[in-house]
C-alpha cells in the first residue's frame, strides 16, 4: 500500500503538471448532419475541453501529498 500511494502521487503530479501546461483537451466529434437516401453528409467539429487552473493545481497538491506520504511510511 505504501509504495501504491507514491505511484498514485507522481501519476497525479505528472497531470496535474500537464493540465497546467496545456490547460485542455482538443477532440473531434463526428456527426451526420444530412442523410437523404444513400446520401450521408458527416460533419467534423474540433472541440475543446478547458481544465481549470484550480484542477490543475488541486491535482499537483493531492500528488504531491501522496507522494510525501509514501515515502515517509517507507522508513
Amino acid at each position: 500500500m505504501k509504495s501504491m500511494s507514491g505511484i498514485l502521487g507522481a501519476a497525479l503530479l505528472v497531470v496535474g503538471v500537464l493540465s497546467l501546461i496545456y490547460g485542455g483537451i482538443n477532440y473531434t466529434d463526428e456527426r451526420t448532419a444530412l442523410k437523404v437516401g444513400p446520401l450521408q453528409v458527416d460533419v467534423q467539429e474540433n472541440k475543446r475541453l478547458n481544465v481549470p487552473v484550480w484542477a490543475g493545481v488541486a491535482l499537483l497538491v493531492t500528488g504531491g501529498g501522496l507522494l510525501m506520504l509514501g515515502m515517509n511510511n517507507k522508513r
